[in-house]
């Protein structure tokens, strides 16, 4: 319940002191539930604030930071359950928990019955492949104190979208893994900017064998951008970029078929729709 009615005794004009009556006045009242700032869906990311009061967050099982001011961030994959369970622990020990709705989403699937599933791997990319996701892994486990985080996202580079995320092929009846990022078809060169601010957690010392020259920017509470086959990259790790800076140019290193940008955002291991949080 997020407010009441509350009774008040009080005099009704033209009758004066001596005819008191029951009037019924709408009061906002503050219940201990969580404020959302938008419904919640697949592939989604919301921003919210805790019950006042609040010293633990908790999304499905897993504990969840949450900022000084109690603002917080939670995210759902592709394929993340129709209902998600917030709780917080509150001060005095109470407890307040709240189920909430995650509208499913239709994805884009392309049954390709005659054509086989990708090749196995040579034997370079099985030899590099390792090291390359310990890269990876170790980025995404570093915490910084930026508020990218709260900002709208705008687009860190503007063309065709030449792939969606959440799509999926299906060969030979064999399911392939589902795309987890947004592509931008562009010319070599391309300038691409912050989507928000950010730390620069990973940046590519040479071109690793699928992403290519792979940037990765920390925008605050475990959400995290990569930005995959650019010719170039004009920042380090360790530095603080602001929405709009010029951080590479979109390319054709690694696996990439075409000149574009491939942007994937995540979020602990929830991958987010890009096209979902941009303005």
């Amino acid at each position: 319940m997020r407010g009441v009615a509350a009774v008040v005794l009080m005099a009704v004009a033209g009758f004066g002191s001596a005819a008191p009556v029951l009037v019924v006045v709408p009061v906002r009242v503050e219940t201990g539930l969580f404020r959302i700032d938008r419904p919640a869906r697949q592939g989604g990311m919301v921003l919210g604030t805790v019950p006042v009061g609040t010293v633990r967050l908790v999304k499905d099982g897993a504990d969840i930071a949450f900022a000084h001011d109690g603002r917080f961030l939670i995210a759902f994959g592709r394929d993340h359950a129709t209902v998600a369970i917030l709780s917080a622990t509150l001060g005095d020990g109470r407890t307040v928990t709240e189920r909430l709705a995650v509208a499913p989403r239709a994805w884009r699937i392309e049954s390709l019955p005659t054509l086989p599933h990708h090749s196995q791997p040579d034997a370079e990319f099985e030899a590099r492949r390792p090291a390359e996701l310990a890269q990876i892994d170790a980025a995404r486990r570093v915490t910084s104190d930026s508020q990218g985080w709260r900002q709208a996202f705008i687009w860190p580079a503007r063309g065709r979208i030449s792939g969606v995320f959440g799509s999926q092929r299906i060969y030979a009846g064999q399911p392939g893994a589902p795309h987890n990022g947004v592509d931008v078809a562009g010319a070599v060169g391309t300038p691409v900017i912050a989507p928000a601010d950010g730390v620069v957690i990973l940046a590519a010392a040479s071109p690793f064998t699928l992403e290519g020259n792979l940037l990765m920017i920390d925008h605050g509470l475990a959400l995290n951008s990569a930005f995959l086959h650019l010719s170039r990259i004009d920042v380090k790790v360790g530095d603080h970029v602001r929405q709009g800076q010029t951080i590479g140019g979109i390319g054709q290193t690694g696996r990439a078929t075409g000149p574009h940008l491939h942007w994937g955002l995540k979020w602990h291991d929830e991958r987010i729709d890009p096209q979902d949080v941009v303005k």
